[in-house]
């Protein structure tokens, strides 16, 4: 999605070969213009399948799914890292490490929102290690529903996300795919050269 790479390039923030800020735009401070393009695009890619459900994991895929759930008009659901005093029914529930928080966290669904007669497309901001998409993964077994594939906003390629959804036969597309990055210079999948840019 070239919006998406053209935006990461002006203003992402490299911190390292590993860790990349997009804060100013996705997952802090939201461009809502590019949130839902991304999911009107999720939508195109996954729209000849029958979803009935959105799924992601709070917080930062939020925004996506909605506008994911939007496009397709259908509702969605966010797994919750820890459950409310109000959530008192029974849940699906997984253990989920996070890559930039660096905890581990049990995520919980409750069973009323997702049944085996679902048909569901997780959405996420970011693949790298691949553990929290496992966990959505796993969370939608459990229910007995199908999924039908997982959207990605940015995908690190060069981490193990990938190679670990596709193992268990899961459908990835990542909108942004990058290669390799160090500061100041990214690559993407598709791109032959990397592109140096000034970041701000």
């Amino acid at each position: 999605m070239k919006l998406l790479q053209d935006r990461i390039r002006e203003e992402g923030l490299i911190l390292s070969d590993t860790v990349l800020k997009v804060d100013s735009f996705l997952n802090h401070q939201v461009d809502t213009y590019l949130a839902l393009e991304i999911g009107r695009e999720f939508a195109r890619i996954f729209g000849h399948k029958t979803i009935t459900k959105v799924l992601t994991i709070e917080a930062s895929g939020i925004q996506f799914a909605m506008a994911t759930a939007i496009a397709l008009g259908v509702p969605f659901i966010y797994a919750k890292k820890k459950k409310a005093v109000t959530l008192s029914e029974q849940v699906y529930s997984a253990p989920v490490h996070s890559f930039t928080r660096q905890e581990t966290y049990q995520v919980s669904i409750s069973r009323k929102y997702l049944s085996p007669s679902d048909q569901v497309l997780i959405v996420d901001d970011f693949l790298a290690t691949g553990a929290a998409l496992v966990g959505l993964v796993d969370i939608v077994k459990e229910a007995g529903a199908e999924l039908m594939g997982v959207g990605c906003v940015i995908e690190k390629s060069f981490q193990e996300g990938r190679a670990l959804l596709e193992s268990k036969g899961v459908r990835v597309h990542s909108l942004a795919r990058i290669a390799a990055m160090s500061p100041g210079e990214i690559r993407f999948v598709e791109d032959e050269d990397p592109v140096v840019y000034s970041q701000v």
